[in-house]
C-alpha cells in the first residue's frame, strides 16, 4: 500500500502539550488516503529467515544501473555515513538483551533474527577506496567498544558517535583510519526501545549549530505507561556541545533516517510506525519535520485516525496529530533516508528521497525488504515511491530473504550505497555509463 498525500493540519508541540503554532504546507498532490477499518484482534507474526545470497546473486536495480558488491564479511553494518575525504564508515551494530531470559524469549517469538544473537559488534569501521576501482584497499577499526552505534556525523574536527544510550565526541584529524583520543559523553540518551527501536541517528543543521538526535518509542503504543516513554519517540534538537536540549518534533514512533531536502532548510524523516492494527495499517512513512509538529504516537495515526487501543485519552492531540507527506506501506520498516544530490544518476532521481525498507514481520504477506524512491520537484514529494532496488526476496512462499536492506548513502562519485545488515555486505549501486 503506497499512497501520496498532504493536507493541512495545526499540531502539537510534545506529546503533553496542547498549544500549536504551525502549519503545514500543501503539496501538489494534497490528496489523504483511505485507510482500512483498524483491527485491534490482529496478531499476525511472519518472520523472514536470511538465507545469504548465492554466488554471482545480487539485488536488481533499474535497467541502466548496475549493482556491485563494494564491502563483505561485516557484522550487522546497519548504516553508513562518508567523511569529506571520501572515506565510508560503517556503523556495526544489532540488539543486545537485559539477560538470558530476555535473549530466550526474543529468539522464540521470532523477534530477533538468525544473525541478530544478542553479539553486537559495537564498532564503526573505515573503508578507504583511494583508487576508485569499488573495491576498498583499506579496512580499519575506526572505533570500538561502542554501545549500539548508528548516527555518525563529523563537524569541523569533531566527530560525533550517537549510541543508544548516548551522544559522544571525539576530537579527529583529517585522513586518520583509527580514532586514538578518548571521546566525551555530552548526552545521556533512554537506550533500547521496542523490537529494534534502539536506533539514534543524527544530522546537523546547514551551519552546524544544531544538532538533531532522532529517539524511538519503547513500546508499540505505550503499553508500558507514559513513564517509559519520556524523551521518546522524538527528534530532539541540541546544540553541538550537547546543551539545550529541546523536543524539536514528537509523536513519531520510530524516526530513524533524517536528511535535509536539497536546496530547503526542511527536515525530513521516514518513520516506522505502529504494528498489531492490520494487514494495512498502520503504513510507515516520509515526511517533512516541523518545528513542534505532533504526529500522532501513540494516540492517532495519519491526522485525526485515532487509535482504538488509546481511544478517548486524548482528543485534543487526535485532533491535532499532522498527516505525513508519502505513505511508504504497512510494516515495511522504512529506516534508512537519503536525498539524492549527485548528478552520475539520470534527471528524474536528482532532488528525490531514497527509502530503505528493512521489511516487514507483522503481515501475512511479505513486505519491505527493498529501497524505493520517492520523486521530488522544488523541495516537495512530486510522485508516489516507486521501486528501486528489489530482489531482496528469495520465496515469498517461505518467508525466505537473501538480505534486508537499511541505510541508504549517496558516495563522492553519484553511486548509491546499500547497507544490507542480514547479509552482512554493503551494496553500491552505480549508473551505466
Amino acid at each position: 500500500m503506497t499512497v501520496f498525500f498532504r493536507v493541512p493540519l495545526c499540531v502539537a508541540a510534545a506529546l503533553l502539550l496542547t498549544d500549536c503554532a504551525h502549519r503545514s504546507t500543501p503539496s501538489p498532490a494534497g490528496k489523504a488516503p483511505a485507510l482500512p477499518a483498524p483491527d485491534p484482534s490482529f496478531n499476525v507474526k511472519r518472520y523472514s529467515s536470511v538465507v545469504g545470497w548465492p554466488q554471482g546473486k545480487r539485488p536488481v536495480a533499474p535497467e541502466g544501473f548496475e549493482v556491485t558488491r563494494f564491502a563483505g564479511d561485516l557484522r550487522n553494518p546497519r548504516w553508513t555515513y562518508v567523511l569529506p575525504n571520501g572515506d565510508v564508515l560503517v556503523a556495526e551494530a544489532s540488539s543486545e538483551f537485559k539477560d538470558k531470559e530476555d535473549q530466550k524469549e526474543s529468539i522464540e517469538s521470532g523477534k530477533v533474527r538468525s544473525q541478530n544473537l544478542g553479539n553486537s559488534a559495537n564498532r564503526i569501521t573505515l573503508l578507504r577506496d583511494a583508487d576508485h576501482d569499488g573495491t576498498p584497499e583499506v579496512r580499519d577499526v575506526f572505533l570500538e567498544d561502542l554501545k549500539q552505534p548508528l548516527g555518525m556525523l563529523l563537524l569541523g574536527d569533531r566527530f560525533y558517535v550517537a549510541n543508544t544510550d548516548g551522544l559522544w565526541r571525539y576530537p579527529y584529524t583529517a585522513g586518520e583510519t583509527k580514532l586514538q583520543s578518548k571521546g566525551q559523553k555530552l548526552l545521556d540518551l533512554p537506550a533500547g526501545g521496542y523490537n529494534n527501536h534502539w536506533t539514534r541517528n543524527l544530522i546537523a543543521n546547514a551551519d552546524g549549530s544544531k544538532l538533531y538526535v532522532s529517539v524511538g518509542s519503547a513500546s508499540n503504543v505505550a503499553e508500558h505507561g507514559l513513564q517509559e516513554e519520556e524523551r521518546r519517540a522524538n527528534i530532539l534538537e541540541i546544540n553541538p556541545d550537547g546543551t539545550g536540549e529541546r523536543i524539536y518534533a514528537s509523536g513519531l514512533r520510530n524516526p530513524v533516517g533524517m536528511a535535509w531536502a536539497p536546496g530547503t532548510r526542511v527536515l525530513w524523516t521516514a518513520v516506522n510506525e505502529r504494528d498489531d492494527l492490520g494487514e494495512d495499517l498502520v503504513p510507515d512513512y516520509l515526511t517533512h519535520v516541523e518545528d513542534g509538529g505532533f504526529y500522532g504516537w501513540p494516540y492517532a495515526y495519519f491526522g485525526a485516525n485515532e487509535d482504538p487501543r488509546l481511544a478517548g485519552q486524548r482528543p485534543d492531540l487526535v485532533a491535532r496529530t499532522l498527516v505525513p507527506d508519502v505513505a511508504l506501506g504497512a510494516h515495511t520498516a522504512s529506516l534508512g533516508l537519503a536525498f539524492y544530490e549527485g548528478q552520475a544518476f539520470p534527471k528524474k532521481y536528482q532532488g528525490g528521497a531514497f527509502i530503505g525498507q528493512h521489511g516487514s514481520w507483522n503481515r501475512a504477506e511479505l513486505s519491505g525488504y527493498k529501497v524505493v524512491f520517492v520523486p521530488f520537484q522544488d523541495g516537495r514529494p512530486s510522485g508516489p515511491p516507486e521501486d528501486f532496488l528489489t530482489g531482496f526476496i528469495s520465496n515469498t512462499s517461505e518467508a525466505q530473504v537473501h538480505g534486508r536492506p537499511v541505510g541508504v548513502t549517496v558516495l563522492p562519485d553519484g553511486a548509491l550505497l546499500v547497507a544490507d545488515d542480514a547479509s552482512n555486505t554493503l551494496w553500491k549501486v552505480s549508473a551505466k555509463r
